[in-house]
């Protein structure tokens, strides 16, 4: 990463960047959605998600990246 430009924005593609950006960012500021489906931090998400998979199908539960890997 060291001195390889090619890996980082230039000032000017940021600012656009933000100009682009800031209108929507302060559009949803000023209206929230009555609907969002928060959700408790810690949680697995909102009961709501749910509903995005196809009938029959399930998230796969989680993996604790917590605990060594056992060696057999």
């Amino acid at each position: 990463m060291h001195g390889d430009v090619t890996l980082f924005m230039r000032t000017d593609q940021v600012e656009a960047a933000w100009r682009l950006l800031m209108p929507v960012i302060e559009s949803w500021g000023d209206s929230p959605p009555a609907d969002f489906p928060n959700y408790t931090a810690g949680s697995w998400g909102p009961a709501a998600v749910e509903r995005l998979l196809e009938p029959g199908h399930r998230w796969p539960l989680p993996t604790n990246l917590t605990e060594p890997t056992k060696k057999k």
